[in-house]
């Protein structure tokens, strides 16, 4: 991958908890980090991911990717009732409407609170890579989730620019990643039909 734009992580870090929702969304980014001398801790944490055979599926990819470029990968538990509590009321809502709103500060949450049990200073996420999730919503999630965990600081990097949507095409041709058709949810699945 041609390096056509610089990443630099807050404060110079070069080791990162990267929320990961899926090999596809995670390819370009991890690529594009390590090219940047930037180690990713992969954290998967996709409680909202249902049926969960296709989280399962999600995250073997993860791993599967994770294990090939020699990187740790962390599971959070999968916990889809206290996700579905969360998002309680919100069920109708359209795409980029208040439940992804209140699904971003769930993980994001979880990812800050991870990131000061075990020492890291730096967390972002591959949602960021999506073009179906609004780049202003996870933001401000991020914003939010380390406002409650001093020491961590929220990466913001548009990631959709430099090419990475290219290669991460072309990762997945590479690896022949499962590439799903939904953002993870029930709510997202019955909004397409």
């Amino acid at each position: 991958m041609k390096r056509k734009f610089t990443v630099e992580a807050p404060d110079g870090a070069t080791r990162v908890l990267l929320h990961t929702c899926c090999a596809p969304c995670s390819s370009a980014i991890i690529e594009c980090m390590m090219q940047h001398g930037i180690t990713p801790v992969i954290y998967y944490c996709n409680p909202n991911i249902w049926p969960e055979e296709e989280y399962r599926i999600r995250k073997d990819e993860c791993t599967r990717y994770a294990t090939a470029l020699g990187l740790e990968i962390v599971d959070d538990d999968y916990n889809h009732d206290a996700w579905l509590g969360c998002v309680a009321g919100l069920e109708h809502e359209p795409e980029r409407g208040g439940r992804c709103v209140r699904c971003f500060e769930m993980r994001l949450e979880r990812t800050a609170r991870y990131a000061v049990e075990h020492g890291f200073t730096v967390i972002t996420t591959t949602l960021m890579s999506s073009r179906w999730k609004s780049l202003d919503q996870i933001n401000e999630a991020g914003r939010r989730a380390v406002a409650r965990h001093p020491g961590v600081a929220w990466w913001e990097q548009n990631w959709r620019k430099g090419g990475l949507s290219e290669r991460r095409a072309a990762i997945i041709r590479e690896y022949g990643f499962y590439n799903q058709q939904y953002c993870g949810c029930e709510f997202s699945v019955r909004i397409k039909d």
